[in-house]
This record gives C-alpha cells, sequence and structure tokens, in this order.
C-alpha cells in the first residue's frame, strides 16, 4: 500500500453541528468504523492535512479526538459481524 498507514480515529464532539462537520471530514478518509471510531488510511501528509483540519474543526476546551497509529503487523481480530479492511489498494473518489 506504499506509504498509506491505518490509524484509529475516535471522537466525542460536544456540540452536533461540531460533530457532523468532524463526520462528514473524516468519511473522505475512513476504510471502516463505526460512528465515532473510524478507521482510515492516509499518507503522512494527509495526516499532517487531516490534524490541521480537525484541530480547526473542534474545540479543544469541550472535545476529545484521538487518533492512533495502528501497527501493520499486528493481527486483525474481528468479533460479531465485523469484518476487516483486505484490500491491497483504493480510491477515494
Amino acid at each position: 500500500m506504499g506509504s498509506h498507514r491505518i490509524f484509529l480515529v475516535a471522537y466525542d464532539v460536544s456540540e452536533p453541528r461540531r460533530w457532523r462537520q468532524v463526520y462528514r471530514y473524516l468519511l473522505g478518509y475512513r476504510v471502516g468504523g463505526q460512528k465515532s471510531v473510524l478507521e482510515v488510511m492516509v499518507t503522512p501528509a494527509e495526516l499532517r492535512d487531516m490534524r490541521e483540519a480537525l484541530l480547526e474543526m473542534i474545540d479543544a476546551d469541550e472535545d476529545r479526538l484521538h487518533i492512533v497509529a495502528l501497527d501493520p503487523r499486528m493481527e486483525t481480530r474481528c468479533l460479531g459481524i465485523a469484518n476487516s479492511f483486505k484490500e491491497t489498494h483504493f480510491s477515494i473518489l
């Protein structure tokens, strides 16, 4: 997958307008997840841009947002009806 890496983005945004703005923004990078915890696949440059954009969207005094790098060496374990992102390539249109 080249320089793309998978990150887990979890957020708790207290104001509905800001929550929708963050959610809609992250949908452009989403490869999995649900509600306020999403898996995103980005390059280092996209990650930098994402952090800057999200920092402008949230209220740092009221909201929480975590971006966690997932170790690609770890085995993916899915429970219930969950499934893992297994594509070797992808496109964002």
